[in-house]
């Protein structure tokens, strides 16, 4: 009530100045429940409403601080406060002239200064385009590029690729040892079993170390073998492409021609280790011809299994059966006269001996010995013809046949030695006879 009448006396201080709507003024804050009444509920309210929003403010404050992560200062609403001061002052200074347009007039600044400072808050377009394009800043402060940001990325994405490939060659080198030490224990099983007793070409049975460099990497070269067999198989249940077929085909025929590789190095340093087939099982000695199988007998196999054949591939493979057979032929007699030949230089200085021991001739026995040498050097060669022919036959069947068919001719091939390999271990296992 105080309040009341100290508007009421303020607002009468300025009716005393001269106007021309003076006297309804006067009326207008004389009248019980009029102008004075009304700015006196409005200053109690305002002052509700300020203190309401000062609690709001701190209960949102003390709510916030339950929350670490999210940003805890709030922002006072400064513009509405400062006009409803305006209002205050505006409603004392000129009382009548104010009113309820200067309250409406103070409420819709506050509302316009709220929007333009929480538009002022929110992230531009621009600032939105650069947090999608991935703007970063350096360590000084200053903004990163795009083609920089592009050199990082790949910078990054190549330190994945080499840890990759450092994981896979640890794990490549890993397998490796693991197989070497397979491949160790293999060859001392089969030492044990004595399969590599009397091979060599030395005196004591001892296995070369050219013959044993062989056997491990033909071991080797048997699981690569297996492993395209299975290729070649699942290629064909699956009806690949030719295209696709005809890429694991070629894996297939390039794998024989690194074994045939690797028997050319072995012929120079340890020609015998090939002849007795000492690195093949015993069902495959059974069938060996000249360190390896003979053309003429695979080719009388894979025949049958090739049905059906157009007229034209039926001849190429009867010429190739042929010419195989003639090859074959013109070794073997080949390799007869060179082994009746070296019996001769042997045994023949026998026949010169004297019949006194003490005067052997040593001289006519160590030129005998160089000519001896000399033929057995010819047995390289023979072993590089045997195996000449054998590649010209595989690579012969790829020509002459669909890629489909030479699939399942290499096929059949893989299937044939796995099956004497097989035989071989059952005969091994076999249960003594009583």
């Amino acid at each position: 009530m105080a309040n009341n009448q100290n508007h009421r006396a303020t607002a009468t201080a300025h009716l005393a100045a001269p106007g021309p709507s003076s006297q309804a003024i006067a009326r207008f804050f004389d009248d019980e429940g009029g102008g004075g009444s009304y700015f006196g509920e409005l200053e109690e309210a305002l002052v509700q409403l300020r203190e309401s929003s000062s609690a709001g403010d701190r209960n949102c404050a003390a709510t916030l601080e339950i929350f670490p992560s999210w940003p805890t200062r709030v922002r006072p609403f400064v513009g509405f406060e400062k006009k409803v001061e305006t209002c205050r002052s505006s409603s004392d200074s000129a009382a009548a002239g104010c009113g309820g347009a200067a309250f409406m007039a103070a409420a819709t600044a506050a509302a316009s200064a709220g929007t333009t400072t929480s538009e002022s808050s929110r992230p531009s377009p621009l600032d939105k385009k650069n947090n999608m394009t991935g703007s970063m800043t350096g360590k000084g402060g200053k903004k990163l590029d795009a083609k920089t940001l592009r050199r990082l990325a790949q910078n990054r994405e190549a330190a994945k690729k080499s840890r990759l490939r450092k994981k896979a060659y640890v794990q490549q080198l890993e397998s490796s040892r693991i197989r070497l030490q397979q491949l160790e224990q293999e060859l001392q099983r089969a030492k044990s079993q004595g399969l590599m007793v009397g091979v060599g070409g030395s005196a004591n049975g001892a296995v070369s170390s050219g013959a044993a460099m062989f056997d491990v990497e033909y071991a080797r070269w048997l699981d690569d073998n297996c492993k395209h067999i299975a290729g070649l198989r699942a290629a064909l249940h699956s009806r690949l492409p030719d295209g696709n077929l005809s890429t694991i085909l070629d894996d297939c025929i390039a794998n024989y021609d690194h074994l045939f590789r690797l028997k050319a190095i072995t012929v120079n340093s340890d020609v015998f280790h090939l002849l007795n087939g000492a690195w093949m099982t015993p069902a495959e000695r059974c069938f060996l011809w000249i360190g390896g199988f003979r053309p003429s007998d695979l080719l009388k196999v894979l025949i049958p299994q090739l049905d059906p054949l157009t007229e034209q591939q039926l001849v190429g493979m009867c010429n190739l059966k042929q010419s195989s057979h003639q090859a074959e032929e013109a070794l073997s007699q080949g390799l007869l006269q060179l082994h009746c030949s070296l019996i001769d230089t042997v045994a023949g200085g026998a026949a010169s001996l004297s019949t006194d021991t003490s005067t052997v001739d040593v001289g006519n026995y160590m030129n005998q010995m160089v000519v001896a040498l000399d033929k057995l050097a010819n047995l390289e060669g023979f072993v590089r013809q045997a195996d000449n022919l054998r590649q010209q036959m595989i690579h012969q069947l790829r020509r002459t046949l669909t890629v489909r068919q030479a699939a399942r001719c290499f096929l059949a091939i893989g299937e044939y030695y796995t099956r004497l390999r097989a035989l071989s271990s059952l005969w091994a296992s076999r249960p003594p006879q009583q």
